[in-house]
Parts: structure tokens; sequence; C-alpha cells
């Protein structure tokens, strides 16, 4: 099976368990301690229930909670999925979860983040907002990486922001996170916003709105107009 075969293999199989994008990067240009000495990632999506993303443009409530939480669930199901059909063609594969997986706490950030694979893979760039953009869903999705030794046909990498002029989700930020800078690769994440008002935030609606458990808000994510797009589309 050659690698364009083995791509096509692994993209059908996760669409089928419920990835709504997939995409491959080529890592090797990455050191080689923040990849795991795996060439190769697997950039994994799954889109969320449009019908919440609509509501949540005044802030999360408990609807969006249980999406949040159930599309990480799934991601963190596809990763182990497809590592262990890898495994299976004895390929070596790494799978992490969607969301808190090798988190500094002093600097909320990690090594390698599921960001930097999915725009490698191609599948859309970081905007002012420090999340990721896709052309099909814009922000309204969650994501997550299975890094392997799998030789795979990488996406073309995403190098800059295609946001341009837009300050939606600058204008709506109720922390005042975003700088408004354009993303381009390279960039520190710390350029774009202030992760820690960012969970100031979060922990706001904790305080102020009954069931929010969980460190979310989501604003930024309803207001972009790629993810407006993506809505109007739904109906």
């Amino acid at each position: 099976m050659d690698k364009y075969e083995l791509a096509e293999e692994i993209r059908s199989f996760l669409r089928l368990e419920g990835g709504d994008l997939v995409g491959f990067a080529d890592l090797q240009s990455l050191p080689v301690d923040v990849r795991y000495d795996l060439p190769y990632g697997i950039s994994i999506a799954v889109v969320l229930d449009p019908e919440i993303i609509r509501r949540i443009i005044n802030g999360p409530d408990v609807d969006y909670l249980l999406e949040y939480r159930r599309v990480n669930e799934l991601l963190s199901l596809l990763g182990k999925k497809v590592s262990s059909f890898l495994e299976g063609k004895g390929f070596r594969a790494e799978c992490f979860s969607a969301t808190n997986t090798g988190i500094d706490w002093d600097t909320l950030s990690t090594n390698l983040p599921h960001k930097t694979v999915a725009t490698r893979a191609g599948l859309g760039w970081i905007g002012k907002c420090a999340l990721l953009i896709t052309p099909e869903y814009g922000s309204a999705v969650r994501i997550t990486s299975v890094l392997t030794d799998a030789e795979l046909p990488a996406g073309t990498p995403k190098v800059h922001s295609d946001c341009r002029d837009c300050h939606a989700c600058v204008d709506i930020c109720p922390g005042n996170a975003v700088t408004g800078l354009d993303w381009e690769v390279g960039m520190s994440r710390d350029q774009l916003y202030d992760p820690f008002k960012c969970r100031e935030v979060a922990q706001r609606w904790q305080r102020e709105r009954e069931g929010i458990t969980d460190n979310i808000c989501g604003m930024c994510i309803a207001t972009c107009p790629w993810t407006q797009r993506y809505l109007k589309k739904t109906g």
C-alpha cells in the first residue's frame, strides 16, 4: 500500500467514525522531542453543533458545555482508534486528547499545539483569537492530533492568516484578550492573545452562569464571519 492509499484509508475510516475534517502534516522540520521523534501528523477536526454555536454569541450556556465535552470525548476516541489502526499495520503512533494534554499551567501552553499540526496539514489558519479557522466551518471545530512514522502525503501548510482586516473577535472579547494582530507562521501565541485574560473571563462565566463548570467562553467562535458563513449554510 502506498502513502496515498494509506491516507485515503485513514480519511475514510475517520469520516465513518465521526471526523469532519482530516489532514496530514509533515512535521520533520520541528524539533525531534516536540514531535516524539515521529515525522508525520494527522489532524482531525469535529464540527460543533451549529444550533448551539448560534446561541453563545452572548456567552456560554450548559448546552455548549455538554457539546464541548461531547466533541472532546469523540476526538479522543478517534485518536485512539486511528492509532490502533496504524499500529495494526506495523507503524508507530501517538495520540493525544483534544484538551489539557501536556499543558504547562504556568504559561497555559503546550510544546506541540494541535493547531500547529492542523495548519501544517492545510486545514486552516490561526485567527486573531488564536483559534484554528477553517474555510468550511470557521472556528466552530475542535481538533486533535495523532503523530506517526507512517509516510503520508502532507497537505499544503497555511503560513499566514486569511482574516485580513476583520476584527470581529477582537471587538467581542469580554476580556480584551485579543490583540488584533494577523497571524503568520512562526508568531508566538502571546502576540495574538493573552490566555490569562481569556481564562479570567471563563472563570467569570463559571461564577455567573449556573451549570458552567469548565473554562469555556466561545463568543469569538460564534462571531467569526467564517463561522457565520457555516451557520448560514445550515439554516
